[in-house]
């Protein structure tokens, strides 16, 4: 009677364990057959979000501090990224100062992220230049400079072009105007396009960080 028990309760066990198993597989195979949600719809507001990041050039260059950077110098954090110059006289001073009152409108439950002038002018954007000039806006707005066939790949795969020409003896540079994001995995995650709102970019900001905290979790944490 006693080994009767036994056996019947160990057939229990193995049910239970069998029914328990194949719950769970259920569960997780659900969970791995959900497709993600598509990218945020925010044309509206001049922004164009990838549904997965976009990998940019490699490339080697330095910093405002005159330290060595890489591709992989980008990843940990999110990153408002601009091509321009320093001298510039009309569209990089406008677009700093909107990058600066945008980095003001960030409230504390979003990441903070760092913003980054990618000069199309490393003639004349030295390192010391360019800490200077980005340092007005804030601790947390970097510059890259560097050879320039590198800084044009870079710009490339930001979806972004420069092109010098010489007007009266002086250099001018013509150059894209957008703001690339670039997520933690240090890749390009969107493209905002001018004209530039504050508001705007905050809300963009906002919804794609939440879209990929929820959608792909590894290119959202900073």
């Amino acid at each position: 009677m006693d080994r009767s028990i036994r056996l019947t309760l160990i057939i229990l066990l193995l049910v239970v364990v069998l029914i328990f198993g194949l719950v769970v597989g259920r569960q997780v195979l659900l969970v791995g057959n959900e497709e993600p949600s598509p990218a945020p719809e925010l044309s509206e507001i001049n922004a164009y979000v990838y549904d997965q990041g976009r990998e940019l050039a490699d490339f080697e260059l330095v910093n405002e501090q005159g330290k060595t950077v890489t591709r992989e110098s980008l990843r940990g954090q999110w990153t408002f990224a601009f091509v321009g110059y320093t001298n510039c006289p009309d569209i990089c001073p406008v677009a700093m100062a909107n990058l600066r009152r945008t980095d003001s409108l960030l409230p504390d439950d979003l990441p903070q992220p760092e913003f980054l002038l990618i000069t199309a002018d490393p003639e004349h954007d030295t390192p010391e230049r360019l800490r200077e000039y980005v340092g007005f806006f804030g601790d947390n707005f970097h510059g890259y400079t560097g050879d320039l066939e590198t800084l044009r790949e870079v710009a490339k795969s930001l979806n972004a072009a420069f092109t010098h020409r010489e007007v009266d003896g002086d250099l001018l540079v013509d150059h894209s105007g957008h703001f690339a994001l670039i997520n933690p995995e240090g890749k390009m995650a969107a493209v905002l396009q001018p004209p530039h709102n504050p508001e705007d970019l905050v809300k963009a900001y906002r919804e794609i960080y939440e879209w990929a905290r929820a959608n792909h979790p590894r290119a959202s944490q900073s």
